[in-house]
């Protein structure tokens, strides 16, 4: 027996639900693939948001590539006779030991086994002024502020916009690109990031693409260079050197903040963990302690074989989670996850891309095309991939 997980094989036909606490990319697709099982399972989905949001098509909605029906479709439409009961509330409490989830509007349900895929949230680090004056690009609605300031006329030729965003990872890079072909060439463009080289984490082709694409739209490109504050007018930055160091000014019309993420900690779970870090789990997902309780996404971290907090990883997870449930409902062994990195992918610019993928590597707007067909294929249902695919035939 797998130390830790009991399997569920006398309750298999129980009443009581498997409930997901979260409809991200984890949480959703693991509602969803425990609705293709048949005999099919009570399954309940726990989340506050109207729309699932495709993070990583937000910036061809920003540009108007793609429309909103195809970057942020409805749960409703996503779950439409798929078997889930769709909550849209939020969590206030979980009793682990009866088993029980209480929502914010006053529901009360009892669950066989729970899921917690709250995702994550914006980093600002502390950073004095960046939670007043820096926008956000991760919801709908930061798309639609950007939309308008970019749509706004640049009148007075003396008066220099400035667009700082921090975080020259694949999000900042992706949208310096988008803002750089969509905005008037007097509007200057920086990118900041304290590490060495952009894309870090990222492939080397995908690193030369994205540096190549920055130069020939006049992005100015600032690395070993870190935010030290925000005013409504100005970032304070740090550049460092083999020098040393020294700090200067930058005029700021507006700072868009991709420099990082942080767990979304689930505060409403009664243990004893460390609230801000990610919940501990096992191979199979399972929080470590707790029975019937498991994690996945950028929530949650196996510490012995850590996964990127990725689009790619959480659906991989979410597919393979659903797999475990199942296993221990009908008392089998479940098999340990183990990520398969199908490569990255990257918008630079309206209609051109970088892909580097199971020994692909492809830049220019046949990537972009490729990009958006690999998202395509990710989209949840068939439906909605054959409506998006009609649109993009349409445009070719």
């Amino acid at each position: 027996m797998i130390s830790g997980l009991i399997p569920m094989a006398d309750t298999f036909f129980d009443s009581e639900p498997i409930v997901v606490v979260g409809g991200g990319f984890g949480g959703l697709t693991t509602a969803l693939s425990l609705s293709c099982r048949t005999p099919r399972l009570p399954i309940i989905l726990v989340e506050p948001r109207p729309r699932f949001v495709f993070l990583p098509l937000l910036y061809e909605l920003l540009s108007g590539e793609l429309q909103i029906w195809e970057v942020a479709p409805t749960y409703k439409s996503l779950l439409n006779h798929r078997g889930i009961v769709l909550i849209q509330d939020l969590v206030s409490n979980i009793d682990t030991v009866l088993k029980v989830v209480n929502t914010a509007a006053g529901l009360k349900f009892k669950y066989s086994q729970l899921v917690l895929a709250t995702g994550s949230t914006l980093n600002d680090y502390s950073l004095p002024g960046v939670k007043k004056y820096a926008l956000n690009f991760n919801t709908l609605s930061n798309v639609m502020t950007l939309r308008q300031k970019i749509k706004q006329p640049y009148i007075d030729t003396s008066e220099k916009q400035v667009y700082v965003i921090a975080g020259a990872g694949a999000a900042g890079i992706e949208l310096a690109c988008k803002l750089a072909d969509l905005l008037d060439k007097r509007v200057e463009i920086h990118l900041i990031d304290a590490s060495e080289c952009v894309l870090q984490n990222g492939k080397s082709f995908n690193q030369e693409q994205a540096h190549l694409a920055l130069q020939e739209r006049g992005v100015k490109l600032s690395l070993l260079t870190r935010i030290i504050s925000l005013k409504a007018d100005s970032v304070e930055l740090e550049k460092f050197s083999e020098d040393g160091s020294n700090r200067f000014s930058l005029p700021c019309t507006n700072l868009i903040w991709c420099a990082g993420i942080k767990s979304s900690f689930p505060n409403f779970l009664n243990e004893n963990f460390s609230e801000g870090l990610r919940l501990p789990i096992d191979e199979y997902f399972q929080i470590i302690g707790l029975d019937d309780v498991f994690s996945l996404g950028d929530v949650a971290i196996n510490e012995l074989n850590p996964c990127p907090t990725t689009a790619q990883a959480a659906i991989q997870q979410g597919e393979a989670l659903a797999q475990v449930l199942i296993d221990l409902r009908k008392g089998k062994a479940p098999k340990p996850f183990d990520f398969i990195d199908r490569g990255e992918i990257l918008s630079l610019g309206v209609g051109n891309a970088t892909i580097t993928s199971m020994g692909l590597t492809i830049a220019g707007p046949l990537a972009f095309h490729m990009r958006r067909m690999v998202y395509l294929s990710k989209m949840p249902r068939l439906l909605m991939k054959a409506r998006s695919v009609g649109a993009w035939l349409l445009d070719c």
